[in-house]
């Protein structure tokens, strides 16, 4: 078993591997035509991208049964708590979670849990540890003369040093940021049209009048 493990890390290793040269050749030119803090934020709207349209789409069998069991005891749980007897109620439900629900719960949370790990952090965690070697000070040096992305002057003492890692955290920040107030927009919009076409619906036209 554990030289079966060994031997399937090094081929992932090198894999990583390969797929970060790859990346290099590819990239090569748009460091050179657009700069790196560019093709940083661009690898990081495309990353971003990609781990919420995998989030969306990548559902195993195991946490759709998990998700459905536990919806299924919390609307239980609802109609427990809807009960007109306060103490009843009361009492069915915590019966509901010592039995069932709280054990629904914390499956679900941990095979979510699994699966943002798959989705989001191992790919989050990839790119930054491409863009920390890909970007170091030696490399930056080579390709664009300094040991930094940015650096930013002070009147007083030393500038702010941006690396390349920073840049990235910042990037992370931004896009998903930019993401939400976009997401925002575009669900409170859809909500104002569907107010606005319900009062329309709503309107009734004035009768023509009798001659």
């Amino acid at each position: 078993m554990d030289e079966w493990l060994d031997i399937a890390w090094v081929k992932i290793v090198d894999a990583m591997e390969h797929f970060a040269a790859l990346l290099n050749t590819i990239l090569a030119p748009l460091n050179h035509h657009l700069g790196a803090a560019v093709v940083i934020f661009l690898l990081v709207a495309m990353l971003v991208a990609f781990t919420r349209l995998m989030a969306k789409i990548y559902n195993t069998r195991r946490y759709t049964e998990l998700k459905q069991n536990y919806e299924h005891w919390y609307e239980l749980r609802q109609e427990a708590m809807a009960c007109e007897d306060d103490e009843k109620g009361k009492a069915l439900a915590r019966n509901i979670d010592q039995g069932q629900l709280n054990k629904a719960y914390y499956d679900y949370f941990f095979e979510g849990l699994l699966k943002s790990i798959i989705t989001t952090i191992l790919p989050i965690c990839f790119l930054a540890a491409y863009i920390n070697s890909a970007y170091s000070p030696d490399r930056l040096i080579h390709s664009l003369g300094r040991d930094a992305i940015f650096k930013i002057s002070r009147s007083e003492g030393d500038p702010v040093v941006v690396s390349a890692f920073f840049w990235f955290v910042i990037c992370l920040l931004l896009v998903h940021l930019t993401w939400f107030s976009v997401s925002l927009i575009i669900k409170r919009g859809s909500r104002k049209k569907a107010v606005n076409g319900d009062a329309k619906l709503e309107e009734k036209p004035q009768e023509a009048p009798e001659n």
